[in-house]
């Protein structure tokens, strides 16, 4: 577990916290980021097979992330009515919350303002279930993102709020990220260490029976 401990500047040590741990994830090994990815598909897989959801968004990979596309792809129900379907976030403008498009893996893409590939087309589809990358994540289930805030304003829309799991590596694991007021904890944390569950008590291992 690593820390950044200074309560006087918290947007700036949110900061020094979020690119010291982009630049640990950046330079792992591609062989032990492949591994450590195979592990987290593992116990991803289990939570989603799990929660069943209905619409399950997710991120296009990015600087060093876990790729979901193939554990997405494999869970598709390819046009079958009562299967899962699949989407992810798209940007429509400054202090606004996310949209989600469809997405398969024939879906034609496009880059967003960040260079983020995103559906060029497709239906408008509400998630009730999204993973959401972490660059750090502490006991608390709070996650630390890209400063955006996007993700924030979208569990905080006026919708049915879907489940959402934090997916990174162990090297997010910090004591604190210190949140703020507008930040809100995930649901579910999943590293390649398992599956976690988010409490009042913090993290406690994933336990199927208890998901339903």
């Amino acid at each position: 577990m690593t820390d950044f401990a200074d309560p006087s500047a918290p947007r700036a040590v949110r900061a020094a916290l979020r690119k010291r741990l982009i630049a640990a994830r950046e330079a792992l090994p591609a062989a032990l980021h492949a591994q450590l990815s195979r592990r987290i598909e593992r116990h991803l897989g289990e939570l989603v097979d799990a929660l069943r959801p209905a619409a399950l968004a997710f991120c296009w990979p990015f600087r060093g992330e876990f790729d979901a596309r193939d554990l997405v792809a494999a869970r598709l129900n390819d046009g079958l009515d009562g299967g899962m379907r699949a989407c992810l976030p798209v940007v429509t403008g400054d202090n606004l919350p996310l949209a989600f498009r469809e997405w398969t893996p024939r879906s034609d893409m496009i880059e967003d303002r960040y260079g983020i590939p995103v559906p060029a087309q497709g239906a408008a589809l509400w998630p009730d279930l999204i993973l959401m990358p972490l660059n750090a994540f502490d006991e608390a289930g709070y996650r630390l993102g890209y400063g955006g805030g996007y993700f924030d304003r979208s569990l905080a829309a006026p919708f049915p709020r879907p489940r959402a799991v934090g997916v990174g590596f162990e090297l997010a694991r910090v004591a604190s990220i210190r949140p703020q007021a507008h930040d809100l904890p995930m649901d579910f944390i999943v590293t390649e260490a398992g599956a976690f569950e988010v409490t009042p008590n913090g993290l406690r291992n994933f336990q199927p029976r208890n998901m339903r």
